[in-house]
């Protein structure tokens, strides 16, 4: 019994079943890992554009030109966009000043209704995997030497992410507004980067989730690894992976929040 009690957050944290919420007053975001225009480039624009979103939040896009009449955008050509129809009252990269360590994340603080939130949009170190590494065969030598070569990649890699994890953290802890972080952190739930990017935050999918949270879908199995957190001020009411369409490798992810008290 205690052993079933202590799997079930991170049993949630992949699959979870949340009732139904109502919010009178919403702020709908998307976040999506386009990657730089994914296998429907054609599609992407007219994707985002149907959502008709509050704040739209996008990854690995190369700096593509998206132009959305009513929005205002923020795109510092480094692989991430945020798209807008509120005011945008001010915004940054949040800069890792090592040039082995890529941006990883943008911030925007905009006024929705009165209010201003901070919206962060992020982006950690890719692993830079190939389907082959990861795919095990019968001969125990080839997969050792697999092994070995996935223990390579996943040290440096696993370090960059420790040094943009406190980068993160810092401008969330100093955020005088209420925070909203989404973005792909290519992390699982139960790792360094989801429990130190979501301490004092509320994954909106423990909150609003139904389902499956997976929205990776390049390999043949299930990974979670792109995520929307909210302060404690916002309280999600839907969340959504959209497996109806397939322009990237990641699907679309869709979260309601209510700006309504608790």
């Amino acid at each position: 019994m205690f052993a079933g009690l202590a799997l079930i957050n991170p049993v949630k944290r992949w699959v979870n079943y949340s009732s139904p919420k109502n919010g009178d007053s919403e702020i709908k975001i998307v976040s999506f890992n386009t990657r730089a225009g994914g296998r429907g480039n054609a599609e992407i624009e007219p994707y985002l554009k149907s959502q008709n979103a509050d704040v739209i939040l996008l990854q690995e896009d190369a700096g593509k030109d998206y132009q959305f009449e009513g929005y205002q955008k923020v795109n510092p050509g480094a692989g991430l966009t945020i798209l807008t129809k509120h005011k945008i009252i001010n915004h940054k990269i949040i800069d890792p000043r090592d040039e082995n360590i890529r941006v990883p994340g943008l911030q925007a603080d905009i006024e929705i209704n009165g209010i201003v939130y901070r919206f962060m949009d992020v982006y950690l170190n890719p692993f830079h995997f190939d389907k082959d590494m990861v795919r095990l065969n019968g001969d125990t030598d080839t997969n050792e030497q697999k092994a070995k070569d996935v223990v390579k990649r996943l040290i440096p890699t696993f370090k960059k992410h420790q040094d943009q994890v406190a980068l993160i953290r810092e401008i969330i802890n100093n955020s005088p507004y209420p925070v909203i972080l989404t973005g792909d952190f290519n992390s699982v739930p139960n790792s360094y980067e989801y429990y130190h990017l979501s301490d004092g935050l509320e994954d909106a999918f423990l909150t609003a989730g139904k389902g499956s949270a997976t929205s990776f879908h390049d390999y043949k199995f299930p990974i979670r690894i792109d995520y929307v957190f909210s302060s404690k001020a916002l309280k999600a009411i839907s969340y959504e992976v959209d497996r109806s369409v397939s322009i990237s490798d990641h699907y679309p992810v869709i979260v309601k929040f209510s700006t309504e008290s608790k």
